[in-house]
């Protein structure tokens, strides 16, 4: 299996050509949420960017193994070694199990992630189910000398590892750098560096979750997690790891150190980050309230919107931008996605609505070209805008040919067809049945739809308008827009 499919690595900061490790075999890992409250948007974005990336590589013909895992214990407050479990404080301040939160959450997540049409992942490991070999790690350091206990707790020793390796290859951080911008912190003590990190730590006495040691109760370091996670089933060498920009540094740079502690390799051979999202311009921060939940915008229930957006809309409006590239939501943004949307399923459905014709060709728009076009645009990096842009080229060519000025053969507009489902639906992972802002619609409505539009189209030749515009009027009333134009009848429905 041969491809020219080029992916920006971090490691290197520059695209190369994916080859992956095992002929027609591809290991792909992304870092999972912490499930402690609702899922937000920058981690909605970043999932959605790697649906798209699992979405690809799978339409190439790959078989991908995709590990996203949950964490569910671990992970700190402000991503340090020290304070509560985030879990662990949500909790206590609730009086509940932390696995009750857990559930709560991970449900809630599973859930948002299926409304946008994001697949699911080959495998999802929890932290919590992955103790026993985030013990085995830590022993594996420790006797390998890249760790050391200190009062219950195991670190990994940062200066050390930098003398032979080096700390600072995902983020582009300076050790020295980091050492002299860096303070003792209260707590910190029982730490060589301040740049050191846990592997695992002694738990508080008011810490709720905690496993049994060799160094007393504690639990693993947050970093650890996912390096345990994504080597057991990947291998210590695998193609793909991927997450949000705001893990490059600790988190990933973290994991790479690890891994190499652990096994002489960096893990992934390809590091991948989706960049942030910003609102109105600023950045997204619950304490300024210039926050969006995805819950906010499919209601369109805030002070940042006019109206709610379909699950669709939104992903679309995701993909109008490359994953490396920051993101605006804007209340504008998302009503021009929208505008945009709507024409684009409109075009597909006057596609699907053409009548056969006598034209014998050949066609003056060549399909294969279209489609070779989107596949090099996935190909630079999966540059989903520009495969946004191929589609509006082909929506262009449908009303030319419905308009008669540059027809295409029956065939190739069932060529058409065909092809741009597949590049919408398949690749892009926009839902086929949510066209016109309705994630319910059934294919039972779709057809209903259409014969009440060919009965109007039929009132129209005979010049019945009062039944043609009682038609209008009634579904009107539904919030079911009708538009007639040169391309034929269509309509949309209202959020």
């Amino acid at each position: 299996m041969k491809h020219n499919l080029h992916i920006y690595n971090t490691l290197s900061s520059k695209k190369i050509l994916f080859t992956p490790l095992h002929v027609e075999r591809v290991g792909l890992y992304v870092c999972g949420p912490t499930v402690y409250s609702d899922v937000h948007l920058g981690n909605v974005r970043t999932f959605l960017s790697f649906d798209l990336v699992f979405r690809y590589l799978q339409f190439l013909g790959y078989t991908v193994r995709y590990v996203r895992n949950i964490t569910d214990a671990g992970h700190l407050e402000n991503d340090a070694d020290q304070g509560e479990d985030k879990i662990g404080k949500k909790a206590r301040m609730e009086a509940l199990e932390p696995m009750e939160i857990v559930q709560r959450y991970t449900v809630d997540f599973r859930n948002v992630m299926h409304q946008f049409n994001a697949l699911s992942p080959s495998i999802e490991p929890t932290a919590t189910g992955h103790i026993v070999e985030q013990i085995e790690a830590t022993k594996l350091l420790l006797e390998k000398g890249w760790a050391y206990e200190s009062n219950g707790s195991v670190y990994f020793d940062v200066e050390l590892y930098q003398k032979t390796n080096h700390y600072g290859k995902v983020s582009g951080r300076v050790i020295e750098e980091l050492l002299a911008g860096s303070r003792e912190l209260e707590g910190q003590e029982d730490k060589r560096s301040s740049l050191d990190f846990a592997l695992w730590k002694k738990a508080s006495p008011y810490h709720i979750m905690r496993w049994p040691s060799p160094w007393g109760e504690g639990f693993p370091g947050w970093h650890l997690e996912c390096s345990v996670m994504s080597t057991k089933y990947l291998g210590t060498e695998f193609d793909i790891h991927g997450g949000g920009m705001d893990l490059k540094f600790p988190h990933h740079e973290c994991e790479v150190a690890q891994n190499n502690g652990c096994n002489g390799t960096d893990g992934a051979r390809i590091w991948m980050h989706a960049n942030m999202l910003t609102l109105n311009g600023k950045r997204m921060s619950k304490s300024t309230g210039n926050t969006l939940l995805p819950a906010e915008l499919f209601t369109g229930k805030t002070p940042h919107l006019t109206k709610g957006f379909s699950p669709s809309v939104v992903r679309f409006f995701m993909l109008q931008a490359h994953y490396r590239s920051v993101l605006d939501f804007s209340n504008d943004a998302l009503l021009a996605a929208e505008k945009g949307f709507d024409r684009l399923m409109e075009g597909l459905r006057v596609l699907q609505r053409r009548t056969p014709t006598s034209f014998a060709g050949p066609s003056q728009w060549n399909v294969e070209q279209w489609s070779a076009s989107c596949q090099a645009a996935m190909d630079d990096d999966f540059n989903s805008p520009m495969v946004i842009a191929r589609l509006f080229d082909a929506v262009k060519a449908i009303y030319a040919d419905a308009e008669g000025t540059v027809p295409l053969t029956d065939e190739d507009a069932a060529r058409l067809l065909h092809t741009m489902q597949e590049w919408l639906y398949v690749v892009l992972g926009i839902p086929s049945a949510s066209s016109h802002g309705s994630e319910n619609r059934s294919a039972a409505f779709e057809v209903a739809m259409e014969a009440v539009l060919m009965v109007r189209q039929l009132a129209r030749v005979k010049k019945e308008w009062a039944t043609s515009d009682a038609i209008r009027d009634i579904l009107a009333k539904a919030n079911i827009a009708i538009k007639d134009g040169k391309e034929g009848t269509t309509y949309s429905v209202g959020a």
